[in-house]
């Protein structure tokens, strides 16, 4: 497994089972999450500060930072209530690939700014993609998933788009390119529903 897929898995997991569920705790029901400096995080959490992963420390509502060792750690760092149901496993994180996942999805959120100003954006935690919703179709940036290594843009209509070579993805009904080609992936797309 390569160190970037690693790091990914890594990252994901902290995200699905500590961060967003720190972000649930704090406000009752919230689960998306944001870029944030060197990584990704809650919005502004109701008691001030955010929580999250930047390169390779988690970081605390206060600032304070920690090295990522496991989900269990992360989660009694933050104050994440049954932090002890979570594994104690090591979780490695490369500092190179973190650093090259957090710019994917620094990126990303730009180019879907520039794509929608008005549009909603999430990283979502199950998917770990950054992500907006646009006329029945979602437009995003996975930093990878199980059928994909590298971090990839996508177009996904909610309804099966009429059949065409644009539409090339795999694993999911619609378009997919290298992330750094998001924002002209998505101008295509336009051209295509």
């Amino acid at each position: 497994m390569s160190e970037l897929v690693a790091t990914r898995l890594a990252l994901h997991a902290l995200a699905e089972h500590v961060i967003s569920p720190l972000r649930v705790q704090a406000t009752g029901n919230e689960i998306a999450l944001e870029p944030r400096p060197g990584g990704f995080g809650t919005p502004e959490l109701p008691d001030g500060g955010w929580v999250g992963i930047g390169g390779t420390d988690v970081v605390r509502a206060d600032g304070e930072r920690q090295p990522i060792a496991s989900l269990r750690a992360a989660a009694r760092f933050i104050g994440l209530d049954a932090a002890e149901r979570l594994g104690d496993e090591p979780l490695a994180v490369d500092p190179a690939a973190a650093a090259l996942l957090a710019q994917v999805w620094a990126d990303g959120w730009a180019d879907l700014r520039a794509l929608s100003a008005g549009a909603e954006r999430h990283l979502w935690p199950e998917h770990f993609d950054v992500a907006i919703e646009l006329d029945d179709v979602t437009y995003g940036v996975s930093p990878g998933d199980e059928n994909h290594a590298e971090p990839y843009a996508y177009v996904a209509p909610w309804s099966a788009p009429a059949p065409s070579d644009f539409w090339n993805a795999t694993g999911f009904t619609g378009a997919e390119a290298p992330a750094a080609g998001a924002a002209s992936l998505w101008r295509a797309a336009l051209e295509h529903l």
